[in-house]
């Protein structure tokens, strides 16, 4: 495994917009061979999943007034917020999807490094989380393009959970399908559990003490590098000006169609926004926290046109591969989810 250098200039991008949209050039054009790594950290900023509604997950008022960055990955997941405290961790892998899907592969390495500074109690719980003392304080994602991927997470060191609490406004649901009533009950900050000197550094110190452990190295210099060089960062710059940094892309459109049904499962979160006219669905759109190696607006025109009943919508689902689109989950239980 070789490290990607994300700098610019010599200086670190702390702009999530930008680093937000690094793995697809990774992934579909720099395409290096084997298994890479960035690391990097982001200004403050609310980092969307590519199948989310913004307008249902953040706290506009707030983040405004703040002046807090909304940006939308390209991959799925749950919306977090992250700061200078936090950091985010990537691997880029190209020609192996051997380990996608994998995602305690990908978390080991960064447990093990925890572990040797002092959080013992580092574990991975549930499809994509990493945890300490049952709470969680870094969550993991991926991506796929053919034969190539990009598998990576937060990792929570020091991020303000006050601002965190107050610009993300996660759905009760799923909340209270995980037995808690608030978000700052169920995450952390991985800083406090960690042994000295390690606990007393800012991000940054503990970003490089982190890659000497992932890397069973000495000093950074001894990991193998691929620096970002000029040509790499004028394509990186002509994506944000075209698609990345558009109010387009990173807030998308809310429909505001008639009805809106959510309901969180073990694939995650999924809803339905959707109008009815003559008792058949006219416009619909499926969002949620699902990651998905697929199509989901596949089920989304399976649905146009179906009539409003258990059957005719069970039947619908049924023409769609809903495992390779959405997740594992049976066509009854999301035609019971749009009649709620």
């Amino acid at each position: 495994m070789f490290f990607i250098d994300t700098s610019k200039n010599g200086k670190p991008v702390y702009n999530a917009i930008v680093n937000q949209s690094l793995d697809n050039y990774l992934v579909n054009d720099l395409r290096l061979p084997g298994h890479g790594l960035i690391l990097y950290i982001n200004n403050p900023s609310v980092i969307v999943g590519v199948h989310q509604n913004a307008y249902a997950e953040v706290n506009f008022p707030y983040l405004e007034k703040n002046k807090i960055q909304l940006v939308r990955r390209t991959s799925g997941g749950g919306a977090v917020y992250h700061d200078y405290g936090n950091l985010i961790f990537e691997n880029i892998i190209i020609g192996d999807d051997e380990h996608f899907g994998d995602y305690a592969y990908f978390a080991q390495p960064i447990i093990d490094a925890l572990h040797d500074m002092g959080a013992t109690g580092v574990e991975m719980r549930g499809r994509n989380d990493i945890v300490v003392d049952g709470k969680k304080f870094s969550g993991m994602t991926m991506f796929k393009v053919g034969d190539s991927y990009a598998a990576g997470g937060t990792l929570m060191f020091d991020l303000d959970m006050d601002t965190a609490s107050k610009v993300l406004t996660p759905e009760q649901d799923k909340l209270e399908s995980k037995g808690v009533k608030s978000v700052n009950k169920r995450i952390t900050n991985i800083k406090p559990y960690l042994d000295e000197p390690f606990r007393s550094m800012n991000a940054n110190q503990f970003r490089e003490e982190l890659l000497k452990r992932i890397y069973h190295v000495d000093k950074l210099s001894d990991i193998e590098t691929y620096t970002l060089n000029d040509h790499d960062w004028d394509i990186i710059d002509s994506r944000l000006e075209n698609k990345y940094d558009t109010d387009a892309w990173n807030y998308g459109k809310n429909p505001g169609f008639t009805n809106y049904v959510s309901k969180h499962y073990d694939i995650g979160t999924v809803a339905f926004n959707f109008s009815l006219k003559d008792n058949k669905i006219s416009n619909i759109k499926i969002y949620g926290d699902f990651i998905t190696g697929g199509d989901i607006t596949l089920i989304e025109k399976a649905l146009l046109g179906t009539e409003f009943t258990k059957e005719a919508l069970i039947s619908a689902f049924e023409k769609v591969d809903l495992t390779a689109n959405l997740g594992k989950i049976e066509p009854a239980t999301l035609a019971d989810l749009l009649l709620s």
